[in-house]
C-alpha cells in the first residue's frame, strides 16, 4: 500500500468522480474509465432504452455484458483474456472491426457495448440537494431542493471538469477483466470508435498499483422468477419490460398496466402514467422498504405479490396488436387470489443485481452467501458485496477498493466521504489495520447484521451518521502527522437529515428515533 502511484478508477458517475479528483488532490496518477461518452452514470438521460435482459436472469458474473457470438470462440464483444506468460508485452493495442465479424447494425451494438442507464424523463432527486452537497462543489444557489436528472448531472460534470477529472478519463472505454498479476493490477480494455461506418474496438492492456471501483448498483436488472412470466415475455417481448428500459409516460397512454414492485423508482412511474391517463396497478410483496399505498396517485391500485401469470392465447395473430388497442391475452394471479385481466403492458421495477463482470475470478454463481470464502465478493444471489473492510476495501487485498456501495444513504455526501478515504489510504497518509484486524471486525459486522441485502443498508436511524462518523475518527486518529484531517457531515446536512427523517416518518406513520448525537449539534 505505501508503494502505490497509480490508481485506475472505474466508472464516472458521482463516486467515480469523486474518487478520481480527491486522489489527483493526494498528488497521485489517475487514469478512470467510462464506457460511456460522458460523465454522470445514472443521472445521464439517453434516449435509447436499454437492451432488455434474459428472462429468467442471467448469472451475477455476466452483468450487463451482452454476448454477441460473431465468431465461435469468444463469448462477449471483445476477445478471450490474452494468456498469461512472460512473453507478453505489458501494453499493447490493436484495432477489431466488430462489424465486420458480427453482422449487426452498429446501433444495436453501441447499445450492447455500453447499455443505457435507468435514467428516465422526469426522473428527480429524492433526497435534498443539501444532503447530495460533495465537498468538492457547491450547488447553484437559485435551484430547489428537488430537481430534474439534468441539474444533476451537470453538477457531477462541473465537478469533473473543476477538478481536471475529464482531463485523466477515457471515455466510450468499457473494463473488460481486472486481475492481480504480481504486484499490479492488470486491466483489459476495449475503446469503441466509429470509423468508417465500423465500430472499431481498440483492445489494451494497462497496469495499476490500485484499483478503484465505482461502477454503481444499477447495470443488471434483476428479474424474479415468477411462474409464467417467462412466457409472458417471450410471447409479448414489447409489452413486459424492466424498468430499465423506461424512459417516459407518452409510450404507454390510456393503457392498463402493472408495475411490479413498490418502491420510489415504481412509485414515480405510476405517477408519470397516471398523468399520462393510464390505469395503473402497482404490485406489494410488502417488503419493509415498499413505500405506502398512499403515496401513490389516486387512479392507481396497490394489490398484492405476484403468484403468476397466465397466458390464454385466442388467435395466431395476438403479438402483433397494437397495445394501445388490444390487450395482453392473459392473466396475473396475486398471491391473495384475486386475479387481474386486459392488460397491455407489465414494468417490472424489481431492483438490480449487483456484479462486477470485470472482476470474474471473484464470483462465484454456484456456492450461496452462507458458503461465501475469503476470496468472493459476489455469490450466486448477487445481493451484497462480501468481505470488504467498512465496505470500502478488499480485506484479502486493499489495494482493491469499493466506493458507493451503502444504498438508503444521501448518496453524494456519502460516496464524497468514502472517496476521501480511499484518497488518503492509498496516498500513505492513512494507515489501514493489519489484515487480520480487518477480518475479525467484519466477522463481528456479519454476524450482528446477516448476509443479505440489508448488509449494505444505512437506513435505520442514525446508522448513516454513525457511519460517517467513524470513518471520520478512524481517518483522523491514524493521520500521518501534518496532514490535515477530514471532516464530516456539516450543521447544514444534519437539519437537512432531521427534516428528511421527519417527512419519512410521517409518510411511513411512525416515530423516527433520536436523529443525530446531541454532541455533534453542540461542536
Amino acid at each position: 500500500m505505501e508503494d502505490i502511484r497509480n490508481v485506475a478508477v472505474i466508472g464516472a458517475g458521482i463516486s467515480g468522480v469523486c474518487s478520481a479528483a480527491y486522489l489527483l488532490k493526494q498528488g497521485l496518477s489517475v487514469t478512470v474509465f467510462e464506457r460511456s461518452s460522458i460523465a454522470g452514470g445514472i443521472w445521464h438521460y439517453d434516449e435509447r432504452p436499454a437492451v432488455e435482459p434474459a428472462y429468467p436472469n442471467e448469472v451475477a458474473s455476466r452483468g450487463d455484458y451482452e454476448r454477441v457470438s460473431f465468431e465461435e470462440g469468444d463469448d462477449y464483444i471483445t476477445p478471450p483474456l490474452t494468456p498469461e506468460d512472460s512473453s507478453y508485452s505489458r501494453s499493447n493495442s490493436d484495432y477489431d472491426p466488430l462489424e465486420k465479424k458480427s453482422g449487426l447494425d452498429i446501433e444495436i451494438l453501441g447499445l450492447l457495448y455500453a447499455p443505457p442507464g435507468p435514467c428516465y424523463v422526469g426522473l428527480r432527486n429524492n433526497v435534498a440537494l443539501t444532503l447530495m452537497k460533495t465537498a468538492l462543489a457547491d450547488w447553484p444557489s437559485e435551484l430547489k431542493e428537488y430537481v430534474n436528472h439534468k441539474h444533476i448531472e451537470e453538477y457531477i460534470q462541473k465537478i469533473a471538469h473543476q477538478h481536471q477529472v475529464n482531463q485523466v478519463t477515457k471515455y466510450n472505454t468499457r473494463v473488460e477483466g481486472v486481475k492481480k498479476i504480481g504486484e499490479e493490477w492488470r486491466l483489459r480494455t476495449t475503446s469503441a470508435r466509429v470509423q468508417k461506418g465500423s465500430l472499431q474496438l481498440v483492445k489494451e492492456t494497462t497496469f495499476f498499483d490500485a484499483v478503484v471501483v465505482a461502477s454503481g448498483h444499477y447495470h443488471m436488472p434483476r428479474i424474479p422468477e415468477i411462474p409464467g412470466l417467462e412466457e409472458w415475455k417471450a410471447q409479448f417481448p414489447d409489452r413486459v419490460q424492466h424498468s430499465k428500459s423506461y424512459r417516459h409516460a407518452k409510450t404507454y397512454q390510456n393503457s392498463r398496466i402493472l408495475i411490479i414492485g413498490a418502491g420510489v423508482s415504481s412509485t414515480d412511474i405510476a405517477k408519470e402514467l397516471a398523468e399520462a391517463g393510464a390505469k395503473v396497478w402497482q404490485s406489494s410483496r410488502g417488503g419493509p422498504y415498499d413505500l405506502p399505498a398512499s403515496s401513490l396517485p389516486g387512479t392507481a391500485t396497490r394489490v398484492a405479490g405476484v403468484s403468476s401469470f397466465v397466458l390464454e392465447i385466442g388467435s395466431a395473430d395476438d403479438t402483433s396488436i397494437p397495445a394501445g388497442q388490444k390487450p395482453i391475452m392473459g392473466r396475473v394471479i396475486f398471491t391473495d387470489g384475486t386475479e387481474l385481466r386486459d392488460l397491455h403492458y407489465v414494468i417490472l421495477a424489481t431492483g438490480y443485481i449487483t456484479s462486477y463482470p470485470f472482476l470474474k475470478d471473484k464470483h462465484s454463481d454456484d456456492r450461496a452467501r452462507e458458503e461465501v470464502d475469503d476470496h468472493l465478493l459476489i455469490t450466486k444471489e448477487g445481493d451484497m458485496v462480501h468481505n470488504l473492510h467498512k465496505d470500502i476495501f478488499y480485506i484479502e487485498d486493499p489495494s482493491l477498493a469499493f466506493v458507493g456501495v451503502p444504498y438508503h444513504i444521501s448518496t453524494f455526501s456519502l460516496f464524497d466521504v468514502q472517496a476521501q478515504v480511499v484518497a488518503r489510504v492509498f496516498a500513505g497518509v492513512v494507515k489501514l489495520p493489519a489484515r487480520y484486524a480487518m477480518r475479525e471486525e467484519h466477522v463481528i459486522r456479519v454476524h450482528r447484521r446477516g448476509l443479505g441485502r440489508e448488509f449494505h443498508s444505512l437506513w435505520a436511524t442514525g446508522a448513516e451518521i454513525r457511519y460517517v462518523r467513524d470513518l471520520v475518527e478512524w481517518v483522523n486518529l491514524n493521520l500521518a502527522t501534518g496532514i490535515e484531517p477530514m471532516s464530516g457531515h456539516t450543521k447544514a446536512w444534519y437539519f437537512a437529515h432531521k427534516a428528511q427523517r421527519e417527512q419519512l416518518a410521517q409518510m411511513f406513520g411512525g416515530a423516527l428515533d433520536e436523529w443525530v448525537p446531541k454532541d455533534l449539534l453542540a461542536s
